[in-house]
């Protein structure tokens, strides 16, 4: 059969072909026809063999096939008549409704099966709510108590409060929660009532009575050990017992923790039944006359003992209820020993901690027998108060100096007094004030400049203290004194605190407190920065390292200048009120406006006494100088500047306003005496510092027609200055033109600290328009000297 299937090339049949890309001639398609037709029949001889010779096989296989078509031919005739059987009886409606039914029946005995159980389990929540309260009604309060407990997890009830009815739950349960709270208040209102009954005190005879068995509605010999029981399986115990511990607290252990009272055990015997029916703590009052004063270790020892009472006879020596009781009691019982005893018993003087290790010891054992009592918790530290605070005594010890030491310094500026008595003031002045120095109470000596200050008492008593403290804390443990470094500071700082806000009112005003307080600043600031190096040497390690003083001393320093400033201040508003009465010194040839003038020098004149008066003995030499210098720089330019702006003056006018200035030079001869003479003793250096002293008084005196640029050589001369000034011929008030032109060429103005200007308008306002007035106006204008 390969000749069937073999691929035939058709130039293969032509022999004479030269190239397979030459075209075909009529001889070769002949030859190739004929060729051809001898293959076929050579094809068709060889499938008529194989046929023949496989003639049974293809007989079996059109039979399978004749098969196979038949039985196609009878299932599809099955078909089509199941087809038209069904389309005739819809049989499958049925099939559906059956098989919905099925569902229904099955989901609706689930549900009967599902309530049935809910029902028995209701029914059965149901029955133990009776038991429960057929329990509480019988006197079987534990198992009434257990029968909650496991009612309550059943219920889902959170807590002891009112159980709510939750949202989506059915009805039934909130109905069950309310029947559980009824019976849970029910046997709590019992077993509290019973409570009450068992355990009473008697004020009459200060007793405690514990009665083991009572009768409490209609149930017979109900006994505390079990209503203890009940109430701790009832999740109740603290609840029970809060008015217990508060009762034994208020009556039993305050009278003890204060030594006030004694306690005494007595236990009773039931006849009938031969055991303890009750027991009884009787408080006997103290008589000891030192009542107040406690004794550590006779008041612990009473403690225990009315703790072993407590749980003998009333918790039966059951450790969890006892501990329960002491969690209830201990936090108000320890903060009664520790405010009534353990504060009181810390050292006042650091050489008696060394004492306290005792007192530290016996608080120790304390707590460790209320542990072996269940009283108190054996690992939880929070219960360990007492040691803790015995362990950190220096710590209190350092807390309570802490607070004495700041109320001494508070009280003491509180109740200072910032006034000197009059005739101390008016012994001390500046000649005699070196020698007096000593007999001053309040006078000391500063500590880098060695000038001496009158300071208030307060701040003297203040620096003593601080000494005194800082003194402490070289002797002192680190702990304690950095604590003793930080309350010296805090002291200081008090100053800063109470003093301004104390004297408010005299600080607005100009009077000795002020000064006083500025001193007080002077010397606290010198005093501080003297600390560091007094001390620090010998301080502790730790306290060494954090030890600084120098922060302080710039805050006195600035609370110094701005008092001082503030002083200044004040005069200089006084001043400018008492000048600004003159009306700008106009018209002083009318009387009235002569006589008005007049009253304001003197006023001025006034102010400037009254300042020197209570400055000058307080202040220190240098700082008076330069304030007064400051105060009379400005009335002298003021007044120049005044008299300059008048724009036209008569003859007359002139001759008084010299009369007003050297009316105001006669007032301060006896103040600007003493000024010009230190100022004279100044070294060569202050030469030029003596020269700008209070500059505008030398235009003042030039007005007034004193001598102005001359050298002082010696005291006697200065002594008798003002006198010859006013002695003196008259100047620029009274000096012909020309002489002021002169004067201003030869440099002699404007070394009394004139200006050009100010020569100018000076011109204009004394001499009428004329060429000479022309001329020199011009010469001044053009001169060198501005």
């Amino acid at each position: 059969m390969d000749v069937l299937f073999n691929t035939i090339n058709v130039r293969d049949l032509l022999s004479s072909l030269e190239s397979p890309s030459s075209p075909l001639s009529a001889p070769d398609l002949r030859l190739l026809i004929s060729r051809l037709d001898a293959h076929s029949l050579r094809i068709k001889s060889t499938v008529q063999s194989y046929l023949l010779s496989h003639h049974d096989d293809f007989s079996s296989l059109f039979s399978q096939c004749s098969d196979v078509v038949s039985k196609s031919e009878r299932l599809s005739d099955d078909v089509v008549a199941l087809l038209n059987l069904i389309s005739d009886q819809p049989i499958e409606a049925d099939v559906g409704r059956i098989f919905r039914e099925i569902v229904e029946k099955r989901r609706e005995s689930r549900e009967k099966r599902e309530i049935l159980e809910f029902v028995e389990v209701v029914l059965e929540l149901d029955r133990k709510l009776g038991v429960v309260g057929d329990n509480v009604k019988n006197g079987k309060v534990v198992e009434a108590a257990e029968g909650l407990r496991e009612l309550k997890k059943a219920l889902g009830v959170k807590g002891n409060e009112d159980a709510e009815a939750v949202e989506g739950e059915p009805v039934v349960y909130g109905i069950l929660k309310k029947q559980w709270t009824n019976c849970f208040e029910e046997i709590q209102e019992l077993l509290l009532r019973f409570m009450e009954n068992a355990v009473w005190f008697e004020k009459e005879g200060n007793e405690v009575h514990i009665k083991y068995q009572k009768n409490m509605n209609g149930i017979d010999g109900l006994e505390l050990q079990t209503v203890l029981k009940a109430m701790d399986v009832a999740d109740i115990l603290d609840y029970g017992l809060a008015r217990i511990a508060d009762l034994i607290a208020k009556y039993v252990f305050s009278p003890v923790v204060g030594c006030r009272a004694t306690p005494s055990f007595r236990e009773e015997t039931n006849q009938d039944l031969g055991n303890a029916s009750e027991a009884v703590l009787k408080i006997v009052p103290s008589v000891d006359p030192e009542g107040n004063k406690v004794d550590g270790e006779v008041m612990y020892s009473n403690i225990v003992q009315i703790v072993e009472f407590i749980y003998k006879f009333l918790f039966f020596q059951n450790g969890s209820w006892m501990r329960c009781f002491g969690r209830l009691t201990w936090p108000r019982m320890s903060d009664m020993i520790i405010a009534n005893f353990l504060s009181k018993v810390v050292p006042d003087d650091a050489s008696k901690l060394a004492e306290f290790q005792e007192i530290r010891k016996l608080t120790i054992d304390f707590e460790t027998d209320l542990k072996q009592l269940m009283f108190i918790s054996q690992s939880d530290i929070k219960d360990e108060k007492l040691s803790k605070f015995s362990d950190n005594v220096e710590v209190h010890f350092a807390a309570r100096k802490k607070v004495q030491i700041l109320a001494k310094a508070r009280n003491m500026l509180l109740q200072s007094n910032f006034s000197l008595p009059q005739d101390n003031i008016t012994r001390i002045s500046r000649a005699n004030k070196e020698e007096l120095a000593g007999e001053i109470s309040n006078s000391v000596v500063l500590l880098f400049t060695s000038e001496e200050c009158v300071v208030s008492e307060a701040a003297k008593q203040l620096m003593e203290l601080v000494h005194q403290t800082l003194k402490d804390v070289c002797v002192l443990p680190p702990k304690v004194g950095l604590e003793f470094y930080h309350t010296a500071k805090n002291a200081l700082l008090l100053y800063e605190a109470i003093i301004p806000a104390k004297l408010q009112r005299q600080l607005d005003s100009i009077n000795q407190a002020a000064v006083l307080i500025h001193n007080d600043c002077l010397y606290l600031s010198q005093e501080v920065l003297g600390l560091a190096f007094e001390y620090r040497p010998y301080f502790p390690s730790s306290v060494k390292e954090l030890a600084v003083f120098i922060d302080l001393a710039p805050r006195f320093q600035l609370m110094a200048e701005e008092v001082l400033q503030q002083q200044i201040q004040l005069v200089l508003y006084n001043l400018k009120q008492a000048i600004d009465g003159a009306n700008g010194f106009q018209n002083t040839h009318q009387i009235k406006q002569f006589e008005s003038a007049k009253f304001c020098i003197d006023q001025v004149a006034f102010i400037i006494e009254k300042v020197h008066i209570i400055w000058e003995p307080l202040l220190l030499p240098l700082v008076y100088e330069k304030s007064m210098a400051m105060i009379l720089e400005a009335v002298f330019s003021r007044i120049t500047k005044e008299i300059l702006l008048l724009d036209d003056m008569a003859a007359e006018e002139t001759l008084q306003l010299q009369r007003l200035i050297h009316l105001l030079f006669e007032h301060l001869s006896s103040l600007l005496e003493p000024l010009l003479a230190v100022r004279a003793t100044k070294s060569q250096e202050s030469q030029k510092e003596r020269d700008n002293f209070i500059l505008s008084i030398w235009k003042l005196r030039k007005l007034a027609g004193t001598f102005c640029h001359t050298t002082v050589h010696d005291l006697h001369f200065l002594a008798t200055l003002l006198h010859i000034f006013s002695a003196y011929s008259l100047e620029l008030l009274d000096m012909p033109l020309k002489s002021i032109t002169a004067s201003w060429e030869s440099g002699e103005l404007a070394d009394c600290n004139f200006t050009s200007s100010e020569v100018e308008d000076f011109i204009r306002a004394i001499f009428t328009d004329s060429p000479l007035r022309k001329e020199c106006l011009f010469r001044i204008e053009n001169s060198n000297f501005r």
